[in-house]
């Protein structure tokens, strides 16, 4: 998909909230967001906290990163263009799993102003790929880059792949695998 496509989807999913649902108040979105540092670029060094907290109570570990490749996935349950990519995000989540150490490794970071939303999110739909909650602590040590949903690939050298911003299509999605 071509930058300025990307971009436009990006942009677009901060501006557009879902009616009936619990959100954040979009001048909060907007005002995060334009604190928020550009897209990490190719070839530069990503560095992880030590240890991270999942959703559901187990922790992720940077050791555990070591030599793999990790998929990081920055999401809002409020967020409609996140919504639309989830769904597949989780389909590799299941397919790399089934690979073990071949695969890629999954870490989807939710930026919801609670932890709750998030969960409730990924219940309803039955999602279980490896999810965090941006603590105050974690967005200082690995801050989500501009747009929604943000996907950037880090290789096994701890240097970003590809960095994406904006709404992933299914063949998108598919195509991190290349990675592996």
């Amino acid at each position: 998909m071509d930058s300025l496509r990307r971009r436009l989807i990006a942009a677009s999913a901060l501006a557009v909230p879902l009616a009936g649902r619990a959100q954040q108040p979009l001048a909060d979105v907007a005002s995060q967001e334009a604190k928020a540092p550009p897209l990490p670029a190719v070839g530069t060094p990503l560095a992880l906290p030590a240890t991270i907290e999942r959703l559901d109570g187990t922790h992720f570990s940077a050791h555990d990163a070591e030599g793999r490749v990790l998929v990081l996935y920055w999401w809002a349950s409020w967020c409609p263009f996140c919504a639309e990519t989830t769904p597949h995000i989780e389909a590799l989540w299941r397919a790399q799993r089934a690979l073990g150490d071949k695969g890629l490794l999954l870490l989807a970071l939710s930026i919801d102003t609670q932890p709750q939303p998030a969960r409730d999110y990924l219940a309803r739909r039955g999602y279980t790929l490896p999810a965090a909650w941006m603590t105050p602590a974690l967005r200082r040590t690995l801050p989500k880059p501009r747009g929604l949903p943000v996907t950037v690939v880090r290789g096994r050298d701890g240097r970003v792949l590809q960095a994406e911003a904006g709404q992933l299509f299914p063949e998108d999605v598919q195509a991190l695998a290349r990675h592996a």
